[in-house]
């Protein structure tokens, strides 16, 4: 069991992370409490605080929406990306690229245009979308990160009789997963900014009260749902760093 000194804060509460997620989850609950707030500063307003729908349900459906399609996206991405850099696939790697570049460059909101008369409003196109557009980021991470794999631990896997499938698994994978997770977070935090235009195809995001505020002319809407956007991003890039940090300390 660890002491604390007399006189000082038991280390957690130091953490910048729990009091980041602390704040998170208290405003999505004191929201809806927050009129007397809002109204004062936005006293033009009748109806100064986004109710439609709770800002927890809203906040576990964007989180949803965000893992569902990084996962998507990390699953394509770190594959292909492994497949093109194996001796049958490397012809394959410009075409990749320029394919996963492309898709980077359509803005979502046209992605989810083109998805709508095919499947629909709802969750579905905003998955594509999501996945699409943070597919780039992983791919271009596990080609650097394979790249990156020293030539002589290469050499000793193979001087110590690895298979390829071996050697992958046991020395290029562990070596590169450092760079991988980069690359997973920037899609991750893209994916959390981005998902909040979902909202303008039905899916039911943080998006919501921005996208209700923008079309109304509403000021106080944008800013609550930005506020929570903006600190659930955070809060995900604080965690990717600590989980970096672990990573780097195993290696």
């Amino acid at each position: 069991m660890v002491k604390t000194a007399p006189g000082k804060a038991p280390h957690w509460l130091k953490d910048p992370l729990l009091w980041v997620l602390s704040a998170l989850l208290a405003l999505t609950y004191a929201l809806p409490y927050s009129e007397i707030v809002f109204g004062a500063l936005f006293p033009q307003q009748d109806r100064p605080v986004y109710l439609q729908e709770p800002f927890s349900e809203l906040l576990w459906r964007h989180l949803a929406l965000v893992l569902a399609s990084s996962t998507l996206a990390t699953l394509i991405g770190i594959g292909a990306g492994i497949a093109v850099t194996r001796r049958s696939g490397r012809v394959f790697e410009p075409m990749l690229q320029s394919l996963a570049a492309t898709g980077q460059t359509f803005p979502p909101i046209a992605v989810l245009a083109l998805a709508v008369p095919m499947v629909g409003f709802g969750e579905l196109p905003a998955l594509i979308a999501l996945a699409l557009y943070g597919l780039l980021p992983v791919l271009q991470a596990t080609l650097a990160g394979l790249a990156a794999v020293p030539q002589a631990a290469l050499e000793s896997a193979r001087a110590m009789g690895m298979t390829s499938g071996q050697t992958l698994r046991q020395v290029e994978v562990p070596l590169a997963l450092p760079v991988w997770l980069a690359g997973v977070r920037t899609s991750v935090i893209i994916n959390i900014g981005t998902a909040a235009i979902a909202s303008t195809v039905g899916a039911k995001t943080l998006g919501s009260p921005i996208i209700v505020g923008l079309s109304g002319f509403n000021t106080a809407y944008v800013i609550q749902g930005a506020l929570l956007v903006g600190l659930l991003a955070v809060a995900t890039d604080m965690g990717f760093e600590r989980l970096a940090r672990r990573i780097a300390w195993s290696n």
